[in-house]
């Protein structure tokens, strides 16, 4: 845990056990009230970051070996989700721009956490914790084996329902394992923690497209309800004439078709231009790389509005990849062939905030400039193909399925998450499948909610001054004359030493983690503590005066007088 600065007991003379020691009492006395960290509240699929960092980070003190505390950890990540070695490779980590700890140095490395607490399940076999023995007898019907379908299908499993996942394709996994290459993703990691979830009664029918080989009515017959996440596989436009080129790929389409082994004829000149500033710009623009050519990505804003992991971008420029920032594709110039030859380009500027928050970019008059190109990838955006989804649509040309919070949608039976509610992140695809699930789960027994009122603690709430400055742990990479192939994982993760040195950077905000500080500033001896590093600590009231000293101390802002 982060280290506190301890002091001895204070020794408390006669007075101050009658009558409040001769001081004016307060009517006012403590009482621990756990806040929800900002890392949970920010962290789409809802995982107790909390309670597994802080798990690692107090294991020698609980007298648990490093193992023991490990798997612990593995058992709280997994109760919200069945992927942290997946998650913690390619999650950008939105729970570390919540991060208390920020304000004082920097966030913690949450999602390298992640990875190693998942690895650790990997390497030691760990089964995913079944919370039900009963076979209910409702069936649910999963239509994607994606990241949202997959978590959405272990959450019903493991609560006795039968479910069955519906795969158009010949491999589950979706957009991980068809979009992001294996050094960022090995193929293993992933196919270890879907063999989990399989383990746990999830069934799987590959090559079944829904509209083409089982419609939505059959299933609605067959099934007691249904979870739609199909994910978005179609490329959008960049709506250029000539778009129709051979040598022109759309972003998710170049990636499919390398992850199904087809042979990617990139040019003679093996220039290829990508176009995007998202992940699957970087991830395209590196598979190129690594398949020989001289690769050039425009983006249309500057490197501060780029939505791309910041470490991937680091990594594409270490590795050679040449980012055009505010520059954007204006026409195409093609040979006598009809291939693409060339991209006209303009440069562009940036004006006022666009509906995403992020500056827009402008084109400036006469900068126009063209680049020599043997392939282009346009990876600008990517969309759901709802063939035989149609009534799920609430405004036609929409483009995505219409949810409630508990990702209900307008027909019956019917609930939908992931890429089919709006383009998001692996953790939203996977906190939109618990969330279905769980609600399917209320639709079939009538069980109440279980809702969580704790307040989110934030960092004007938090003593920094208890805290020590600790430096953020950084993992290896392989170095670059020894990582171009497509194989070979560049992040290596952590050590163990690294592993405990970053888990002890949490501050338990809000939740009490023996820091002392309380008992030993307590003057009434109100507050007993117990011999074997239990926690939290107990109150002796009928000792306390109310002084609020406790509360005032307290670093994570775990106690409160009332």
């Amino acid at each position: 845990m982060a280290k506190i600065v301890k002091k001895k007991k204070k020794t408390l003379g006669k007075r101050s056990f009658s009558g409040g020691g001769g001081r004016e009492q307060s009517p006012l006395r403590p009482k621990h009230v756990e806040k929800k960290p900002p890392c949970n509240h920010t962290c789409p699929s809802g995982n107790a970051i909390r309670s597994f960092i802080t798990t690692i980070a107090q294991a020698e003190k609980l007298g648990k070996t490093g193992e023991q505390a490990l798997e612990e950890a593995w058992f709280i990540y997994t109760n919200t989700s069945p992927f942290p070695s997946v998650c913690g490779r390619v999650c950008p980590a939105p729970c570390e721009t919540g991060c208390n700890r920020k304000e004082l140095d920097a966030a913690v490395s949450i999602n390298k956490i992640e990875r190693a607490i998942g690895d650790f399940g990997i390497q030691n076999n760990l089964a995913l914790r079944m919370l039900s023995s009963e076979k209910k007898a409702q069936k649910v019907a999963v239509i994607g084996g994606g990241p949202s379908g997959l978590s959405a299908a272990y959450q019903l499993a493991r609560r006795g329902y039968g479910v069955k996942v519906f795969e158009a394709t010949d491999k589950a996994g979706g957009m991980l394992r068809w979009g992001i290459p294996g050094y960022r993703l090995p193929e293993k990691v992933l196919d270890d923690e879907i063999q989990k979830i399989l383990d746990t009664g999830v069934e799987i029918e590959y090559g079944k497209k829904i509209g083409k080989d089982i419609s939505v009515d059959q299933l609605k017959a067959d099934y007691d309800a249904i979870y739609v996440a199909l994910g978005a596989q179609q490329g959008i436009s960049l709506g250029i004439e000539g778009e129709d080129a051979p040598n022109i790929f759309s972003g998710v389409d170049f990636l499919s078709r390398f992850h199904h082994g087809e042979q990617l004829h990139l040019g003679k000149d093996v220039v290829a231009i990508v176009v995007g500033g998202g992940d699957t710009a970087i991830d395209a623009a590196r598979i190129c790389k690594r398949l020989g050519a001289n690769v050039t990505v425009l983006y249309r804003r500057t490197l501060a509005e780029m939505p791309a992991i910041k470490e991937e971008v680091e990594e594409a420029i270490a590795e050679g990849i040449i980012i055009e920032f505010l520059a954007a594709p204006a026409g195409f110039i093609k040979d006598d062939r009809g291939y693409i030859k060339a991209m006209k380009v303009i440069r562009m500027e940036l004006g006022e905030p666009d509906a995403s928050g992020r500056r827009r970019p402008v084109p400036i008059a006469g900068s126009e400039y063209e680049i020599p190109a043997s392939a282009i990838i346009s990876a600008v955006s990517q969309q759901p193909d709802f063939t035989g989804f149609e009534a799920l649509i609430e405004v036609p040309g929409r483009d995505w399925i219409k949810v409630d919070a508990d990702q209900r949608t307008l027909e019956d039976k019917i609930w939908a998450g992931g890429d089919v509610t709006n383009l998001a992140l692996v953790t939203d695809a996977v906190g939109h499948g618990r969330r279905a699930a769980e609600d399917i789960v209320r639709a079939f027994s009538g069980a109440p909610r279980e809702e969580d009122n704790r307040k989110v603690v934030y960092s004007d709430k938090m003593q920094f001054s208890h805290y020590e400055k600790l430096e953020r742990q950084t993992p290896s990479h392989v170095g670059l004359d020894k990582r171009m192939d497509l194989d070979t994982e560049v992040n290596l993760g952590f050590t163990a030493e690294q592993l405990l040195k970053e888990s002890n950077r949490c501050m338990s905000c809000g939740y009490c983690f023996d820091c002392e500080k309380c008992w030993m500033y307590c003057q009434d001896q109100a507050i007993t503590k117990p011999q074997d590093h239990a926690f939290p600590y107990g109150w002796k009231l009928e000792n306390c005066t109310g002084c609020s000293k406790c509360a005032e101390i307290c670093p994570c802002n775990f106690i409160e007088m009332h």
